[in-house]
């Protein structure tokens, strides 16, 4: 990469959160391996190279965390991203644990809730669009539904929801010009720990049946969470697993609002079974989650460079998924995309780190569009008047102003 070029990959850039995807291509041809040296970080942007360092954390380790911001990468970071930022046996008990909480017959069993909450919104939605013409399909729904399904799983009183989702939103928003979490986010973070903190306390006091109450009575060869450890994954779950819900119910919107003849397909019938590749599409194309620190624990050659051990390393899965080595025309948004391809997604991760909300997202996702298709016959989203998130992990919108054509019309 030419002297020039070597900045051209600024994470914190309100242009670049735009658009990453002509960078991560500059990126993949020009410096596969990129060196940042006014942020000192390194970063790994093709599919092959990211999938190993995913698999190998040993060598590209989580125990400084998963985030860019200098602030959030210290040896302590497990205590706001839980098993996220541990690796080895420590990251594997941690995740017994919450998983024997965290299970999937608890997440099966959120469906009926996540359709009442669907059909809720939708009726919001579609009345909201019927009285002024459109509606805010992060407002309306997208930025209130997965709020509402971690809520509901934690236990956390309905009266409280929108401001753990407003200080949820603060820890992730990056400021113009500030490189690092900007200090209403460290507040925000704070506050939430807090708020957690107070809820395990109850608990303790008054068991329930909801997740918080499971993950403290959760019991694995006979170790038990300590109260930091269900704080973290409470504090983890509501940021990580509900800022990337919303992002991908909005991206998921914008990309078929993008390309009418694909729309038209997936809503001609509510049974076609276009629901699904419209996510995993979704998924690959623009995934929410673009990018994760590694911490890199000896001297690694790549590329015919040393990465000198100590270095911070980010792994561009918003990059890898756009890998014209891996997929076809990667560029395009293609609901008929062949489902091997889809298979090689990088957007939950891979290996001991795959992410532990994955079918949670994809449930919650499947249950909004499917209900979306059968009450409506297609949507017109309004690009001129949308606003991005700013962050430097997650990319989605802030609003985005939708027409949608109820069915029958």
């Amino acid at each position: 990469m030419t002297s020039t070029a070597t900045e051209i990959f600024d994470p914190y850039d309100y242009d670049f959160h735009e658009d990453p995807y002509p960078v991560y291509a500059r990126l993949r041809d020009e410096a596969p391996l990129h060196y940042n040296a006014s942020d000192d970080f390194w970063a790994l942007s093709r599919h092959a190279d990211v999938h190993a360092a995913m698999k190998d954390d040993v060598t590209f380790s989580n125990r400084m965390g998963v985030s860019l911001d200098a602030s959030a990468w210290n040896p302590e970071a497990h205590r706001v991203m839980s098993f996220l930022a541990l690796d080895g046996r420590e990251q594997t008990r941690l995740r017994k644990l919450v998983s024997a909480g965290f299970t999937p017959r608890r997440v099966r069993e959120l469906t009926p809730h996540i359709q009442a909450l669907a059909d809720r919104y939708l009726d919001g939605v579609v009345a909201v669009c019927a009285e002024t013409g459109e509606a805010d399909w992060i407002a309306n729904l997208a930025g209130k539904l997965p709020m509402d399904v971690i809520s509901e799983m934690m236990g956390v009183p309905v009266a409280d929801r929108d401001e753990v989702q407003r200080l949820a939103d603060l820890v992730v928003h990056r400021e113009d010009g500030v490189r690092d979490v900007p200090e209403a986010g460290m507040t925000a973070a704070l506050e939430l720990i807090g708020y957690y903190s107070e809820m395990v306390a109850q608990r303790r006091r008054q068991p329930s049946d909801d997740l918080t109450s499971a993950l403290i009575e959760a019991e694995v060869d006979g170790d038990r969470l300590l109260d930091h450890e269900v704080i973290a994954f409470l504090f983890l779950m509501v940021v990580a697993g509900n800022e990337t819900t919303t992002k991908l119910l909005g991206n998921a919107l914008f990309h078929l609002g993008a390309h009418p003849d694909q729309q038209a397909e997936v809503f001609a019938d509510p049974e076609s079974g276009l629901v699904g590749p419209w996510i995993e599409e979704t998924l690959r194309h623009d995934t929410p989650s673009q990018m994760l620190a590694r911490y890199v624990a000896t001297d690694v050659e790549l590329h015919g460079q040393v990465v000198p051990a100590g270095s911070k390393l980010l792994v561009l899965l918003g990059s890898a998924n756009r890998d014209e080595r891996v997929f076809t025309a990667p560029d395009v948004f293609d609901i008929h995309r062949s489902p091997d391809e889809l298979g090689r997604i990088m957007s939950f991760g891979v290996g001991r780190h795959f992410c532990l909300g994955a079918n949670l997202a994809r449930l919650e996702a499947k249950v909004v569009l499917a209900e979306l298709v059968r009450r409506t016959s297609g949507f017109v989203v309004h690009p001129d008047r949308s606003v991005r998130v700013h962050s430097t992990s997650v990319r989605g919108f802030a609003e985005l102003p939708v027409t949608f054509v109820p069915r029958g019309r």
